[in-house]
């Protein structure tokens, strides 16, 4: 289960490693970086499942490295590698996490009580490995995409207001071509 750092140790110029609050972070699959932490006092490892533990509950996400974990977010693994096994296995028994947005409270949130009392059945270690066999290069498509995408999403970001300020100009870039 994560904890919050005291706030003075968050920064946004990426100074220290990233910090995952919740679900405001969570992307398609992975977490987007926005808030940093140089004072991190709980973290999860790459290839860790983090879980939504408060609103709304149950929201899934994998870390794509190592990282700081606040009060929203729970991180799980298994022991061995098995981290595609284990998100699919969550995605698929999301709907456990449900009655926790309806227990009555202002919003839904999961205690780690909760978390550890959340039960699933678990096949064969041999199972287990042959599954994340089949879905390891769909896996690994998404995660290259995902990074893709942020890389074109960061030129874009870059660029964008060069182009509106008129610094350059479309003409100028096809000349380089």
């Amino acid at each position: 289960m994560g904890q919050s750092p005291p706030g003075e140790t968050y920064n946004e110029m990426g100074e220290g490693l990233p910090f995952y609050q919740g679900i405001r972070d969570f992307g398609f699959r992975f977490p987007s970086r926005r808030v940093y932490c140089n004072a991190p006092t709980r973290l999860a490892n790459e290839g860790d499942v983090l879980l939504s533990v408060r609103a709304p509950v149950g929201s899934l996400n994998i870390s794509s490295e190592k990282c700081a974990i606040g009060r929203g977010v729970a991180s799980l693994r298994i022991n061995g590698q098995h981290y595609g096994f284990l998100y699919y296995l969550m995605k698929e028994t999301q709907w456990g996490w449900e009655k926790y947005e309806a227990e009555g409270t202002v919003f839904g949130s999961a205690t780690k009580k909760d978390v550890q009392n959340f039960s699933t059945i678990l096949p064969p270690t041999q199972t287990i490995s042959r599954f994340n066999e089949a879905v390891f290069s769909i896996d690994q498509m998404i995660s290259n995409n995902e990074i893709q995408s942020r890389t074109l999403a960061a030129i874009r970001d870059a660029l964008l207001p060069k182009l509106l300020s008129g610094e350059i100009r479309v003409k100028d870039t096809e000349k380089s071509l």
